[in-house]
């Protein structure tokens, strides 16, 4: 089964998943504690960071390589990112906490939003390229 998901895209997929999960979870039990888990995200963040380019990356050599064909759209990651980042920033101006937002999280946001660049630079030079090939 393992062998299966690593060849069909699914593996990264789901490891992306699982680690935005804990990456989100981390950031919010950060947020309701005070920077009381701020030692942990640096790693967390640095697995889900690598993960998150690692399936982007498959996604993008696998379209490239004419067999994508399914959607999983990036802004979904960079709307979870956003809501997360700016409703932490809400949260803690109306309640006032001693919270300190860490640069990991910060650090997190960009590089997902960088992912979500690249790809759909990488997707529309794709689509260019396929246009300029049905022409010949």
């Amino acid at each position: 089964m393992i062998n299966e998901l690593k060849n069909n895209g699914k593996f990264w997929k789901y490891l992306t998943n699982f680690w935005a999960i804990i990456i989100y979870a981390a950031i919010i039990y950060d947020f309701i504690k005070d920077n009381a888990f701020v030692e942990f995200l640096g790693p967390i963040t640095a697995i889900y960071i690598a993960a998150l380019a690692i399936y982007a990356g498959d996604k993008e050599f696998e379209r490239w390589h004419h067999s994508h064909n399914k959607r999983h759209p990036g802004e979904m990651f960079v709307a979870a990112w956003t809501i997360l980042v700016v409703g932490i920033l809400i949260l803690d101006f109306i309640f006032n906490k001693p919270y300190k937002m860490p640069s990991e999280v910060i650090s997190a946001y960009i590089a997902v939003l960088g992912v979500l660049a690249i790809t759909k630079k990488s997707k529309s030079l794709y689509n260019e390229d396929i246009e300029i090939h049905k022409g010949r």
